[in-house]
């Protein structure tokens, strides 16, 4: 449906909150993924970006179904290649498995809760990076403009630590790239369906992954979005550090 609607560029474009652009075929993957999932998993809750946005859903036990039919709207509708659908299942606030498919890459990332990760059925490892000088970091940016100042002082501290930064445009994506090696790190604020499949992926592919604060003891960790670092294991804790001083406004070493 997404590559067809690609092809045929006769989707129309609105935007919710003022910000962010959604398209028709969006909401019309959301209502057939929602659809095959009622049929296989009758009654299970879900909670997706276009029809059912309700995140009090993350403070309920039992079955819970994360979807985001279209990760990379803007791409998919500039015609980029970083489009991906994310689909995740939680149960009790654990994510028990992910799948990531990007129809644009070829690329299908998948994972099961301690049964390790795969891309395109092969198995999969993070990077083996030691040093943020030899790393290459992801990261985004929300719509908001209002949103983006403090991030660019992050920024301004990555990018003198470290090789270089990549703004793909998909947090899914992101994350599955640190699982497989194409990044050593990723750090980002973003909504429980952007991230819940590609968090689990790049954990079972052998990534480290935390919040760089505190997560509200009312939500599950594994669906809590804001502050994720998601890194190689040996970068770990220096990535972190570094972007806690650039939130404090401790200046860089000269």
């Amino acid at each position: 449906m997404i590559v067809q609607a690609r092809r045929k560029q006769n989707f129309s474009r609105q935007y919710k909150g003022g910000d962010e652009l959604v398209t028709e075929i969006d909401v019309a993957v959301d209502h057939m993924i929602a659809s095959e999932l009622e049929t296989l998993f009758p009654g299970e809750a879900r909670l997706t970006e276009e029809l059912t946005p309700d995140r009090s859903q993350l403070e309920q036990d039992g079955p819970l179904w994360v979807v985001d039919p279209i990760d990379g709207t803007v791409n998919f509708a500039y015609g980029h290649a970083h489009v991906a659908v994310s689909i995740a299942l939680a149960f009790d606030g654990e994510v028990q498995l992910g799948v990531v498919h990007a129809p644009f890459l070829g690329e299908t990332f998948t994972a099961v809760r301690d049964q390790g990760a795969h891309l395109n059925g092969e198995p999969m490892a993070c990077s083996q990076s030691e040093t943020l000088e030899r790393s290459l970091v992801g990261t985004g940016f929300p719509y908001a403009r209002d949103k983006r100042g403090p991030l660019v002082k992050r920024l301004n501290h990555v990018l003198h630590a470290c090789r270089d930064v990549r703004r793909n445009g998909s947090a899914a994506l992101d994350l599955c790239h640190v699982g497989c090696g194409q990044l050593d790190a990723y750090y980002e604020s973003v909504s429980p369906w952007d991230f819940a499949a590609g968090l689990l992926i790049a954990r079972e592919a052998g990534a480290k992954t935390s919040h760089l604060y505190e997560c509200p003891r009312n939500l599950p960790a594994e669906l809590y979005g804001e502050n994720l670092l998601v890194t190689a294991p040996g970068i770990h804790r220096a990535l972190g550090d570094l972007l806690r001083d650039a939130d404090a406004g401790r200046r860089l070493e000269p």
